[in-house]
């Protein structure tokens, strides 16, 4: 069988760190395109990889017929236009995370989807997750019980990436910590509690320690340096409550907080045991049984979540086999967050 012929389109950290070494490893792939607007990017990709064509324009690439798979990993604002262009050239698209900025443009790129056929998948990538997964499965298998509350907190001191740029630029971003960090922590939950259907959604935004930029004190910035000429409109700081079909879901997220503790965990309560997963890391299960209280932390060994994830979306191209990842599991996760901003600017409990 022959090799699936791939494009990139973006060459910034996340196709650097994930995308492209991971199909570099797949024996299935060859890249044959890098595409970024700074044509540079693209340069440096095809110099650093060994292979394929740098180009600044992706409609190159949807008049090439080989090309069969798609990763879109561009800033968040041209989510939508390029995936839909790729569906409608007859392309098969993994679109990183978040699929949109709005839930407006994800319900388009599931439209376009449906219409064409073709395979898109969302960069969740946790839904690849070693440890993700066996979660998912203690809970399928009843050994938490009922699974009636899911609290989740993904909260830094001072984190905002890339002050004044694409992060804080809600033009672009489409917001800020909810949709940057709280993406992957609503989906992990929505995830391993079956996609629940969301009924109401209550939640508040915040812009407050990025506004005054000159003054914003902080010990790294991983997407700057700082642009002080730039724009900050976007959330540092977001709480939320959801009812869904299933258990109910509480967010306490910040790019940036006053309190000099950083949080990135999920409480997942259930009437016969708990488990406290570290995000990005392991995971503890707490129960009681003959009197007393157990503590268990299980060990397992993990594989890499992002080459799970374009090994799976390779595959399903040739399978048709329609992954947990897809935008019509995915769209579930988009309906929330902008349901919670919603709420945010009508102070209002957002009925679903």
């Amino acid at each position: 069988m022959s090799k699936i012929k791939v494009a990139v389109i973006g060459c910034g950290t996340i196709a650097n760190t994930a995308h492209i070494p991971a199909y570099m490893k797949n024996p299935n792939a060859e890249i044959k395109y890098f595409c970024d607007i700074q044509l540079d990017r693209a340069e440096k990709a095809v110099k650093e990889y060994g292979c394929g064509t740098a180009i600044e324009d992706y409609r190159k690439i949807l008049e090439d017929p080989e090309i069969e798979a798609i990763s879109v990993c561009t800033p968040n604002n041209v989510h939508s236009t390029i995936t839909i262009d790729c569906l409608r050239a007859g392309k098969n698209v993994l679109c990183e995370k978040p699929a949109a900025r709005t839930y407006e443009e994800a319900l388009e790129m599931q439209k376009v989807q449906h219409e064409t056929g073709k395979v898109l998948n969302i960069g969740v990538v946790n839904r690849f997750n070693t440890g993700v997964n066996i979660i998912k499965k203690m809970i399928e298998d009843g050994e938490l019980g009922e699974v009636y509350h899911v609290y989740v907190s993904f909260r830094s001191q001072r984190s905002i990436p890339g002050l004044g740029g694409a992060f804080t630029t809600k033009a672009i971003a489409g917001g800020g910590a909810l949709i940057d960090w709280g993406v992957h922590f609503l989906d992990i939950v929505m995830y391993c509690t079956g996609d629940p259907k969301p009924r109401t959604v209550t939640g508040q935004a915040y812009s407050k320690l990025g506004r005054d930029m000159k003054n914003y004190s902080y010990i790294d910035m991983w997407a700057g340096p700082p642009n002080y000429e730039g724009t900050y409109d976007v959330d540092d700081f977001v709480t939320a409550m959801i009812r869904t079909e299933g258990p109910s879901i509480t967010v306490n997220g910040a790019w940036a907080q006053n309190i000099f503790v950083n949080e990135m965990y999920i409480d997942f309560l259930g009437d016969k045991a708990g488990i406290r997963l570290q995000y990005g890391s392991d995971f503890k299960l707490y129960s009681a049984k003959n009197g007393a209280l157990l503590e268990t932390s299980p060990k397992f060994n993990s594989t890499d979540m992002f080459q799970n994830e374009i090994d799976a979306f390779l595959a399903c191209i040739r399978s048709g086999e329609k992954l947990p990842s897809h935008i019509d599991t995915v769209i579930l996760t988009s309906q929330i967050m902008q349901a919670i901003y919603d709420s945010s600017e009508t102070r209002a409990e957002i009925k679903l």
